[in-house]
């Protein structure tokens, strides 16, 4: 038995207290510097308790206060990347990867604990783990094609300002969706070079075309070189978003979605529309690689998470062609209970 097992048996409120510990100090990095009073609503808890609790963390050297409000210190940093670590132990992370890594055949499941749906600041700690995943991964000389989106926009400004230098060259997957800038697959590129310390390359169209364009524009010489990089790229990194939410984001009419929900559409990547066995229900003309490039590709990361989106990831998944997925613990709980019901 470990000593984290035992603690647990002699405190049975160790729990409690290592969660409510956990979520405050997430919470504070996430919106640091940051009131009590904001504090106690994004954590749902009384000021009272919240104040006892800065209190604690302050007398251990995890927090500072100031009249702009509270942010951790350095050590508070690193106990919050260590207690991250010990919560996924409690509950149960490392066996739920393992089990929905076998059950969806993908080769490696990482989640973090919480639900984005509920917790905004879930879907930081999910762009944090996956910059870190990158650092790790990422080899001078090679080439990395990431899609646009708002969680891969998280993760383009998790990369820390250390000097990490990577001889890579960062490109987009897909060109733009006309929505705002900083969330676009161009924009996330020059980010995630600037946080990896390599280069970049810009693909100048739009993602969605008329299908009697789509030739001309794929055969542009600019464009075509930058998919071209793309295609050859060792690591591709995608969002995962539901049908409805991309229907919407590329200005489908309510007819054509009503549509796409009662073909079963319930998930997207890559202008491809699938249903929850990962089957291809719908498909746009778009500009950037599309799903055949990705076998050629030696590692996709598949990003996505929440509760809500579980049934997109599912479907994603399926089509087998990621084989790593970044996740949250409300996606693969619920992934687990789709998988078990089916």
């Amino acid at each position: 038995m470990d000593t984290l097992s035992v603690m647990q048996q002699v405190v049975p409120e160790l729990n409690e207290i290592l969660e409510r510990r956990y979520v405050l100090l997430r919470t504070i990095h996430s919106l640091a510097p940051v009131g009590r009073r904001t504090l106690a609503s994004r954590v749902d808890c009384s000021e009272r308790i919240v104040r006892g609790e800065i209190d604690v963390l302050r007398e251990q050297g995890l927090v500072l206060g100031s009249s702009a409000g509270v942010r951790l210190t350095a050590q508070g940093e690193e106990v919050l990347s260590r207690l991250q670590e010990m919560v996924r132990d409690v509950h149960g992370l490392v066996v739920l990867e393992r089990e929905l890594s076998k059950t969806l055949g993908v080769q490696e499941v990482m989640i973090v604990p919480g639900d984005s749906d509920s917790d905004p600041s879930v879907k930081r700690d999910m762009a944090l783990i996956t910059a870190r995943y990158l650092r790790g991964i990422l080899r001078d000389g090679q080439i990395l094609a990431v899609t646009g989106g708002t969680t891969l926009a998280k993760v383009a400004d998790s990369f820390p300002s250390d000097g990490f230098d990577r001889d890579v060259t960062v490109v987009p997957a897909r060109g733009g969706l006309g929505e705002d800038v900083t969330i676009q697959a161009n924009s996330v590129a020059a980010r995630l070079a600037v946080g990896l310390g390599g280069t970049y390359r810009l693909l100048h169209a739009p993602e969605d075309v008329l299908p009697c364009y789509i030739d001309q524009i794929m055969n542009e010489p600019r464009i075509r070189d930058v998919i071209a990089l793309g295609r050859r790229a060792d690591v591709l990194l995608h969002g995962i978003g539901t049908a409805e939410e991309m229907a919407r984001r590329r200005g489908f009419d309510d007819e054509t979605i009503m549509k796409l929900i009662a073909d079963g559409a319930v998930g997207e990547a890559f202008g491809y529309y699938f249903d929850s066995q990962g089957t291809i229900v719908y498909s746009t003309s778009s500009v950037g690689l599309r799903l055949e490039d990705l076998e050629r590709i030696p590692r996709v990361i598949a990003v996505g998470g929440g509760r809500s989106k579980a049934w997109a990831v599912m479907s994603v998944l399926s089509t087998g062609y990621c084989d790593v997925c970044i996740t949250d613990e409300g996606a693969a709980r619920r992934l687990m209970n789709l998988k078990a019901t089916k």
